[in-house]
């Protein structure tokens, strides 16, 4: 049992979100097994305050997220709610915002690309 790990996002560390180089403006992640020396591959918690926004980039692997809270919406309008878990495949292109915040639960399989 020396390797479970268990992790509470109700009770847990935010640290600014810094994957792509300087923290981005109201956004912030708190590390379960990602590890971006390793190819960037793992999972980590995502949190967004209100009228935060991601950079535009691609998707270099799969990257899969669960709705916990709140919502985010993509250029396209298409809204995702709490309860969606969102599937983008490699070579994939988006940025995402959300009007009132929200918390994300994100599976990464390599670094995404900023545009």
């Amino acid at each position: 049992m020396s390797k479970r790990k268990i992790t509470n996002f109700h009770n847990i560390k935010f640290e600014p979100f810094d994957n792509y180089g300087l923290p981005i403006k109201g956004m912030s992640w708190h590390k379960i097994s990602y590890d971006r020396k390793n190819g960037g591959h793992g999972s980590y918690l995502l949190k967004m305050d209100p009228n935060a926004k991601s950079l535009p980039h691609t998707h270099i692997g799969y990257e899969e997220f669960l709705m916990l809270e709140g919502e985010l919406t993509d250029p396209d309008g298409v809204i995702f709610k709490k309860g969606d878990f969102i599937t983008f495949e490699p070579g994939s292109t988006h940025s995402s915002h959300t009007k009132d915040g929200c918390l994300i639960l994100v599976f990464m399989r390599g670094i995404n690309k900023t545009l």
